[in-house]
């Protein structure tokens, strides 16, 4: 059973679309006690960095990933669902989740002469052994999945990354901590590679 978290700031219908594609049970839960009963966590969230941490905090809704994460429970989070569970942003001034050590940063678009948003398809590259890509014989299959941000992941301990995509320069689009785990970009929105990522993380 996932439990996809409901706490203003997600696209709840696509995620929920998703999981009954791939055969999967779900439900939506937005009290600390349902979050703490939780067989796996899904945090999605579409929006600002500091909107999302004041209503999870407002609500107990903090204290409880923290606590369900401390005792094993797994955890996903998407697109700005995945921001939140590193320690700060330059999007605001709260404090995050603080389960992955690093810092969430803008896209400097004049750079590389590149539109922000980053918006559209785009390729995953991935760093290590997951529980959310294929490896086979060692080669990293790649992926795409559809990405749409102005804000980028930069962990501090290159042991949490899992993946990396190129947008001008490398950025790291999906990280890994024993079982807390997040991508920049929508599974949901990815088609036939979303629903092996979200089929990977429900057999876990």
């Amino acid at each position: 059973m996932i439990s996809i978290i409901n706490y203003g700031m997600g696209n709840i219908g696509s995620v929920v679309n998703m999981i009954k594609k791939i055969g999967g049970k779900y439900e939506v839960v937005s009290t600390p006690e349902q979050v703490l009963k939780a067989e796996k966590l899904l945090l999605p969230g579409v929006g600002s960095f500091d909107a999302g941490v004041k209503l999870l905090r407002s609500s107990g809704l903090e204290f409880a990933i923290k606590a369900s994460v401390s005792k094993g429970t797994p955890l996903l989070g998407i697109c700005l669902g995945m921001q939140l569970l590193l320690d700060s942003s330059e999007e605001g001034n709260q404090k995050g989740l603080g389960l992955i050590s690093g810092t969430v940063k803008k896209f400097d678009g004049s750079k590389y002469n590149l539109k922000v948003p980053h918006m559209g398809w785009n390729i995953i590259n991935p760093t290590k052994d997951s529980f959310l890509f294929d490896v086979v014989d060692n080669n990293h299959s790649l992926e795409r999945f559809y990405f749409v941000h102005s804000y980028y992941v930069e962990c501090d301990d290159f042991c949490d990354i899992s993946g990396y995509t190129t947008y001008g320069n490398k950025f790291v689009s999906a990280i890994e901590r024993e079982k807390v785990m997040g991508v920049q970009f929508h599974p949901e929105k990815s088609h036939k590679f979303g629903m092996k990522l979200i089929k990977r993380f429900w057999e876990l």
